[in-house]
């Protein structure tokens, strides 16, 4: 008669068989063992006796010829393969024999879990011929999220996302909308007029009549080039383990060369080591028209007003700076009956305003507006483009194993005319 014991245990169901009585068709097989380890030890020594020779042959043969001939080459790799898969096997078998069952594991097999329950135990020793018992592994694993005896922790490994997730990014503007230039001094000079007394006027026929003298005055400018670096320190080992990441360093270096170099171009204070920015020089919103006249002044009648400002000077504006609060406010305008007065919400419009460019930067101060001739009125030169540079030869970073990252750029910024620029504050032009 056979006799059945079916447990199940997490979904799993194992099936025992008995031929003359019960017992369990579940056993691991039995590996190795001393004799096992004698007879490899004894042909390990002459695998290992075997390189030796192969290597003494090799020496020879380089001392007398020259060179090792194919034939030992060959011998010489079989001896070392051979050696290698002996010590391989050795060590195999002292890891399971170091396992018996009498030494307690970190966490037991399900086997294991199967036959050392306790209603297991008491079937086999009742010998029942019916019958069936069955133990749940809810009971064995204590608990999901620890590293102790009986838990499954280690089974939850984390889904890891590939890459790095970096934080958002500024989109820079203000470099687009100047003239770009390159120099390989440490400052740039230009002649600038500063004054002119135009006195042209008509004159008689008359011989030795005299004419009427004007006045041109003329400056020499200089604006010096200026460095914006930084760096970090960073381990020499994950660089080398983790190559994106000196990509991403790189990237997020630059950008923050970017970063401070569009605040530099819009709003550098000029002392220092700063540039003098287009904002900081620009020419003060004044109306040349008496705005009233328009009736009730929204930001869209300011900017126009600038506009005309510019122009009246001789020098037609060719793009308006703005936050993106105060465009997303003009966008935002309505007519009476509530329809957008210039914006499609639906397909969106490019930014342009008085059939000029709207540059949106949050470079620029919530409420403040500019807008001129910004490829005629200013000029970049860069003296060295960003770049970034590794070195271990800076402080103790040799003994450290760490590596210096550090990125730099050089230029400098020529504002010609800051009268082709107007600034201002829409709430002081509106309250006008």
């Amino acid at each position: 008669m056979n006799n059945h014991l079916r447990v199940a245990a997490g979904g799993i169901a194992l099936l025992a068989c008995s031929m003359l009585g019960p017992r369990i068709c579940f056993a691991p097989p039995s590996e190795g063992g001393d004799a096992d380890l004698a007879a490899l030890a004894v042909d390990l020594k002459k695998a290992a006796d075997d390189v030796k020779k192969q290597a003494e042959t090799t020496s020879t043969e380089i001392k007398n010829l020259g060179k090792v001939t194919e034939e030992t080459k060959k011998a010489a790799d079989e001896a070392l393969i051979k050696h290698n898969e002996i010590s391989a096997r050795l060590t195999e078998i002292e890891q399971k024999m170091a396992r018996t069952p009498g030494t307690p594991e970190r966490r037991k097999s399900l086997g294991q879990q199967f036959t050392e329950n306790d209603e297991v135990k008491a079937f086999l020793a009742a010998k029942k011929s019916k019958g069936s018992v069955s133990f749940s592994t809810k009971a064995i694993i204590s608990a999901l999220t620890t590293d102790a005896d009986g838990s499954a922790g280690d089974l939850i490994v984390p889904q890891r996302v590939a890459g790095i997730i970096a934080p958002p990014q500024r989109r820079m503007t203000i470099r687009d909308l100047l003239t770009p230039g390159n120099t390989d001094k440490n400052a740039i000079q230009y002649v600038k007029e500063t004054g002119f007394t135009n006195a042209a006027a008509t004159v008689s026929e008359t011989a030795g009549g005299a004419k009427p003298q004007s006045d041109i005055k003329f400056d020499i400018m200089t604006t010096s080039v200026t460095t914006i670096a930084h760096w970090v320190l960073a381990t020499k080992q994950i660089l080398d383990d983790v190559p994106q990441l000196q990509s991403y360093i790189d990237g997020r270096l630059r950008y923050g060369l970017m970063y401070v170099e569009e605040n530099q171009l819009l709003n550098g204070g000029g002392t220092g080591t700063d540039l003098n920015g287009i904002y900081t020089q620009a020419t003060n919103y004044a109306a040349p028209i008496n705005p009233t006249a328009a009736g009730n002044l929204t930001k869209i009648d300011v900017i126009r007003l600038a506009i005309l400002q510019a122009f009246l000077a001789e020098y037609p504006a060719n793009g308006i700076v703005l936050h993106p609060s105060d465009w997303a406010d003009i966008e935002l305008t309505k007519t009476d009956v509530g329809d957008y007065l210039f914006a499609n919400p639906q397909n969106g419009t490019e930014p342009r305003l008085w059939r000029l460019p709207v540059v949106e930067t949050q470079a620029m101060t919530v409420d403040r507006f500019l807008t001129g001739a910004f490829q005629l009125g200013a000029q970049i030169f860069d003296r060295e483009d960003a770049n970034v540079e590794l070195s271990t030869e800076d402080s103790d970073n040799f003994r450290k194993n760490l590596v210096t990252i550090r990125a730099e750029e050089r230029l400098a910024l020529a504002v010609y005319r800051p009268e082709s620029f107007i600034k201002g504050a829409f709430a002081t032009a509106l309250a006008a």
